[in-house]
């Protein structure tokens, strides 16, 4: 039976599987938007029970059919990007860094922030409908994540023709690519916990603490999380937010009319 957790707003928690697996729902469908408050909720929800000592994994799944559309586009704009990108990254390091291996479990849309969440996760499952992209560059803005750990991840070739392009891939060129661990059909959830009870529980949690330290201290995606990362986040708020096209871009987005680029 799950212990559920009460308290959150935009996410539903839960320990599952006998209290090894901590279950997290992104509750705000259609688009389970990363809102700052939905951020910092995960964020707690990964604080709280980071030290518990039977913990094997955490899941990460979205309600209502998709993953998450990103973080919200209106948090972009000029007057609140620079908050949005610090809180963002820090969110990110958080799950990139956390003791006991993270799972995302992906169903319809994976977009923007959201992809880059999954960046971040040591395991990527997927269902057949599942579809990943970084939309950003058409709205002339980037992907900080994507654009310094996208390579760490998915290989350079793909990571920088999803920056560049803003093209979605779907889940079976994310498995060729040994980003997706397994395609799941039918009850995606119940297939993923067939592959966990399998392959995860008999095995010690406190070895998987080890292996997931030893495998993320001084790897490529720990080292594009640090200064390179800096160096991204820098660039988005002194030259991206300074032009005009990175502020048209979201403001045609949000106004629903075709941008008026003036390739400055």
């Amino acid at each position: 039976m799950a212990e559920q957790a009460s308290g959150y707003n935009t996410i539903e928690t839960s320990l599952v599987d006998g209290g090894t697996v901590l279950r997290i729902l992104l509750n705000r469908p259609k688009g389970n938007i990363l809102s700052g408050e939905m951020m910092g909720e995960i964020g707690a929800a990964l604080a709280a029970h980071q030290d518990e000592r039977h913990l094997r994994l955490v899941l990460l799944r979205g309600a209502g059919g998709n993953f998450s559309f990103g973080a919200s586009v209106e948090e972009h704009r000029r007057d609140r990007a620079p908050a949005m990108l610090q809180g963002f990254h820090r969110f990110i390091r958080q799950v990139a860094s956390y003791p006991v291996p993270v799972a995302a479990l992906v169903e319809g849309r994976c977009l923007g922030g959201a992809f880059e969440l999954t960046l971040a996760c040591h395991l990527v499952f997927a269902g057949p409908d599942a579809r990943f992209g970084c939309p950003e560059i058409k709205l002339a803005v980037f992907p900080p994540v994507l654009a310094v750990a996208g390579a760490a991840r998915l290989g350079g070739a793909l990571a920088e023709h999803l920056l560049l392009t803003g093209d979605e891939i779907d889940a079976a060129t994310a498995e060729r690519a040994h980003f997706v661990a397994a395609i799941f059909e039918g009850d995606v959830e119940e297939a993923f916990h067939t592959w966990y009870r399998a392959r995860l529980l008999p095995l010690s949690a406190c070895a998987l603490r080890h292996a997931v330290r030893a495998a993320r201290s001084g790897s490529p995606l720990a080292a594009a999380l640090g200064e390179p990362l800096d160096a991204a986040e820098r660039l988005y708020v002194d030259r991206v937010l300074a032009s005009h096209d990175g502020n048209e871009g979201i403001e045609a987005f949000l106004a629903r009319r075709p941008p008026a680029w003036r390739d400055e």
